[in-house]
């Protein structure tokens, strides 16, 4: 995950970095919040692949069919030591689709080794320490009136919010993404999918 000095990519650039599409996939928790199928079992499917929940993040992450872009930021970021640590850590992991509504340069350039600090950021944008689940986000955001933040490993916080069903996270510069799918367990946290990339303050 490599970081990117805001003035490598213009805020236009930014907020579609963000941009999430409108995929309304129901999320069936108390708060409507869709899990895994086997989210409270040895293995669930991601993109039709097992995940192990006695393995770590980056473990299963590799396995993704639909994670391979993010899995090499990971690994551009120097970040594959820190995923595979005992964390624990709780992801929301943008798929492939959510990456390829980047800007192409924007993206090439995040990806470059001169811009590894930037990319990190928006990486780490993406992680919140401790294990959070989905019934863990459905009762703060109704202890918090409608709405809930985490503070990320970036720094910086994400705020959640519920919208026609789905829980919404909100980034910076108007970035958002909807949870596709929750609580797919890791040895070392949990990971959400997610549909968009969520952009901290460069």
């Amino acid at each position: 995950m490599k970081s990117l000095k805001l003035a490598i990519l213009p805020t236009a650039a930014l907020i579609a970095l963000g941009g999430c599409a409108n995929m309304q996939t129901g999320m069936a928790d108390d708060m409507g919040m869709q899990t895994s199928a086997s989210a409270n079992a040895d293995v669930s499917l991601v993109g039709g692949a097992e995940m192990y929940a006695n393995q770590t993040i980056v473990q299963n992450a590799v396995n993704s069919p639909i994670h391979t872009t993010l899995v090499k930021a990971v690994q551009a970021a120097g970040l594959v030591d820190t995923l595979n640590s005992a964390g624990p850590f709780t992801v929301f992991a943008p798929t492939d689709e959510a990456f390829n509504r980047v800007p192409a340069a924007a993206l090439n350039s995040l990806m470059m080794p001169a811009n590894k600090a930037a990319l990190t950021k928006v990486l780490t944008y993406h992680v919140v320490p401790g294990r959070i689940t989905a019934a863990d986000i459905a009762a703060k955001i109704r202890a918090g009136g409608g709405t809930a933040t985490y503070n990320t490993v970036a720094g910086e916080a994400l705020t959640f919010h519920m919208q026609n069903g789905n829980v919404m996270i909100m980034g910076k510069g108007g970035s958002s993404a909807y949870v596709t799918q929750a609580n797919v367990m890791q040895s070392n946290g949990v990971i959400h999918v997610v549909n968009g990339v969520l952009m901290p303050s460069m």
